[in-house]
């Protein structure tokens, strides 16, 4: 099964599933449910988006919105995406943002996300860095830092508060991202830590970050 969510004002796909017909509008903030965030319908440098604030007093990796009526098991998920610090975040803030996909009930999920800030630091470790898969709730960047440096993170130019095209495929326990149209991906996952089932997929922000969205495409299979 297809299933698009295409956040543009005419993008509604016909492959859309009978109970995703409604219109999307173009970052209707209907289509999400929010966890530790606001949300807010913008138009961020020439696009219609969602925006999202991770709330200050949330822990960390609890900062995101469920997109309704989704589930993902396997497929390819892509969308622009664009994050960096929120005003008055602290000087670890780096703009994280990703997607969080296989949510379950229980609040476990696995997400990729991006640290903006790092793509053109002056600095080759925070370069790295840039690129971040972790597990929630047991297996987050610290805990891969500790048991496998360098293996869950990846260098791949960014710049803060720029359009990012992001795209990740995902089958078993295999999980592939690709930034900005790149035929290659940057960051290669090849043990996921959770038991592949059915979940949720969500937009996801990390402390301190104003993140935006737009072009949601969910690929199922």
């Amino acid at each position: 099964m297809t299933t698009h969510f295409s956040y543009a004002m005419t993008a509604i796909c016909a492959s859309l599933s009978p109970l995703l017909l409604a219109p999307l509008a173009a970052q209707s903030v209907d289509r999400l449910d929010a966890k530790n965030v606001s949300i807010a319908q913008a138009n961020y440098k020439g696009r219609s988006a969602v925006q999202l604030i991770a709330s200050p007093d949330a822990p960390n990796a609890a900062s995101y919105a469920f997109v309704k009526d989704s589930s993902f098991r396997d497929g390819a998920i892509e969308v622009d995406l664009a994050g960096q610090p929120a005003a008055g975040a602290g000087s670890g803030a780096r703009g994280f943002i990703g997607i969080a996909f296989r949510l379950q009930t229980d609040g476990r999920y696995e997400y990729i996300y991006l640290r903006p800030t790092n793509g053109r630091a002056d600095d080759q470790v925070r370069r790295n860095h840039s690129t971040q898969y972790s597990s929630h709730p047991d297996f987050d960047f610290a805990r891969s830092r500790q048991e496998a440096p360098e293996k869950y993170e990846s260098y791949v130019d960014l710049q803060a508060g720029e359009w990012i095209r992001y795209r990740i495929e995902v089958e078993g326990r295999k999980a592939r991202l690709y930034v900005n149209g790149a035929e290659q991906p940057c960051l290669i996952v090849n043990d996921l830590k959770l038991e592949p089932q059915q979940g949720r997929v969500a937009l996801w922000v990390g402390p301190g970050t104003e993140g935006y969205f737009s072009n949601l495409k969910i690929t199922a299979r």
